[in-house]
């Protein structure tokens, strides 16, 4: 199974936290709504309300989701997405946002995300959502490890480690 950015770590009624989840939202409100709904997942979040702030993080912690605001003080959601995915982190991003039209969520996907879900949103449906994305984290995960086994290679960039020879 896909592993947990930080395994030691316990959410609601002291069960493990099986994913760590990125709340990149600035209305405190929707905000504390989407992180209570991540506990009732076993997931722990962390919300930060700065799309600068919200970089740096993304980029220096590791996570199993990051959901993500477009509209955001001093960098938005587009920026963050587009700067995540040129370093190639693979972590699945939600784009949680009021930008409803048609060109708002083709761009929103184009750009990298791996979904879209418009305000106002029911927590049903961020819930099925999440949890879809993290099945595809994980049979991603698994088709990668199972590749790793049939061919005891494993590449990533320019670097190719041959596990049988080494």
């Amino acid at each position: 199974p896909f592993p947990s950015a930080n395994p030691g770590a316990h959410g609601a009624e002291g069960s493990p936290v099986s994913r760590r989840v990125l709340v990149i939202e600035d209305d405190p409100d929707i905000g504390r709504l989407v992180s209570m709904q991540l506990s009732e997942l076993d997931c722990q979040s962390r919300l930060i309300g700065d799309g600068v702030m919200a970089l740096a993080e993304a980029q220096a912690g590791r996570y199993d989701l990051v959901i993500l605001d477009l509209m955001l003080p001093r960098l938005d959601g587009l920026q963050i997405c587009r700067r995540l995915r040129a370093e190639s982190r693979q972590v699945p991003i939600l784009m949680l946002t009021a930008k409803s039209s048609e060109l708002d969520r083709v761009l929103g996907l184009e750009l990298g995300a791996d979904d879209y879900l418009t305000k106002p949103f029911s927590m049903l449906e961020l819930a099925a959502r999440v949890k879809a994305l993290f099945r595809r984290a994980d049979m991603q995960a698994a088709a990668a490890g199972s590749a790793t086994a049939a061919t005891g290679l494993i590449e990533a960039g320019g670097l190719r480690i041959d596990l049988q020879r080494h």
